[in-house]
């Protein structure tokens, strides 16, 4: 147990090379328009996308995914990356799974302990998004659904509220604090994550999110690459 638990540090880590902390996902348009210009309206934003996109739509695609390959489901697996990948509604949200999908699948090709039935599978895939490569770690290293849920969340927390303690800016303080608030919804999250897995009931209406993004790609000047 001790080593699934280092396994999954390892996969939430913000050291885990993929380039999760080059991206905002529409955070940094909703700074440039004013819409988030403090702690509060950050810690806003922030939750409503982990509520209505991330647990409604990315995680229960991971869990669905991690199914799949513990189930050694190559079919599935491929049907599943498709249709995350049309849930992303902008080039840059498309862009910025396929190449976080591609690098960690790069990673996994190169690490010594990837089975080579998953290196083929991952080979076999012409564009991989982000949650496939990432519940295919999960699956090896044997990590339990809602603790895999968890990690995601948290690993996608940590990367939006670093984003937002340099855009606003606020100081290191206000985001422990938002990491604080934010954390106590995860254990819930993963739970609903889970239980849309089992119907696949995802959502992904996130018209405000979306809006940000697509004005994003436009946007004169940028820290970020959505």
């Amino acid at each position: 147990m001790n080593l699934q638990l280092v396994r999954l540090l390892h996969l939430a880590s913000p050291a885990l090379p993929v380039g999760a902390f080059s991206y905002s996902q529409g955070l940094e348009w909703a700074v440039e328009s004013g819409a988030v210009t403090s702690e509060a309206a950050a810690q806003r934003w922030i939750r409503d996308a982990l509520h209505l996109a991330l647990a409604r739509c990315e995680a229960p695609a991971l869990i669905g995914l991690l199914r799949a390959w513990k189930a050694g489901n190559a079919c599935e697996v491929a049907r599943l990356n498709a249709e995350f990948i049309a849930t992303r509604e902008t080039s840059e949200l498309r862009a910025e799974t396929l190449q976080m999908g591609y690098s960690l699948a790069r990673l996994l090709r190169d690490l010594p302990d990837t089975p080579e039935a998953t290196k083929t599978a991952l080979l076999e895939l012409r564009e991989i998004a982000f949650p496939t490569p990432w519940a295919t770690a999960a699956a090896h290293w044997q990590i339990e659904e809602l603790d895999a849920a968890n990690a995601y969340l948290w690993a996608w927390l940590e990367n939006q509220v670093m984003a937002a303690v340099k855009l606003v800016p606020l100081g290191q303080t206000a985001g422990q604090r938002m990491l604080v608030a934010l954390a106590e919804d995860l254990p819930a999250l993963a739970l609903e994550a889970v239980r849309r897995a089992d119907t696949e009931d995802w959502e992904n209406f996130t018209p405000g999110m979306t809006l940000a993004s697509s004005q994003h790609e436009t946007q004169y000047t940028r820290l970020f690459r959505s």
